[in-house]
């Protein structure tokens, strides 16, 4: 996609996410947009809770919740690392969950994580997407952190919104 078009798209996208006042009208469209930016296949926001020690998709194409330990996968790896992983060969990458492919029916081909940063700079989530049919590169990367700063405000904004809604009840 040309980088004019990327940023008219992406200005769309913004007002349009603006106008979502819950995480199931926001997300969907923070998933189709990141999709069709990059060409993946699947994506998944994982929203991390430090006290249960685990992450769960808030989204995940084609399957039900995926809840897993913190620690666990490609998306615990991103969470420890603070930074994107990127592989185009999954099953060879060491902290790749398999068992997740076997459960869902999916095959993973390639993925791409991002860590989600509060403005606090503390992680509360991963951006994820899957199976880019020529694979993902260095500018998908640059992509998804600036976009999971996107998603970050979009969460943020939510928790505003929320404590909004409980001050007029």
């Amino acid at each position: 996609m040309q980088y004019k078009n990327k940023k008219l798209k992406l200005a769309e996208f913004a007002r349009e996410l603006l106008t979502k006042r819950s995480i199931e009208d926001g997300l969907p469209l923070i998933s189709k947009y990141v999709k069709d930016v990059i060409g993946a296949e699947r994506c998944s926001i994982f929203i991390y809770d430090e006290n249960a020690n685990e992450m769960w998709t808030t989204i995940a194409d084609g399957v039900d919740k995926i809840t897993l330990p913190s620690d666990k996968g490609l998306v615990g790896y991103t969470l420890k690392a603070k930074k994107p992983v990127m592989t185009n060969d999954a099953y060879k990458h060491p902290e790749f969950l398999p068992e997740i492919d076997s459960a869902t029916g999916y095959i993973t081909k390639n993925i791409i994580t991002a860590p989600i940063f509060s403005s606090k700079r503390e992680i509360i989530g991963v951006l994820e997407l899957l199976n880019k049919e020529e694979g993902f590169d260095e500018e998908d990367v640059r992509f998804m952190i600036f976009f999971a700063h996107y998603v970050s405000g979009f969460l943020e904004l939510l928790h505003t919104y929320i404590d909004q809604d409980k001050r007029v009840d």
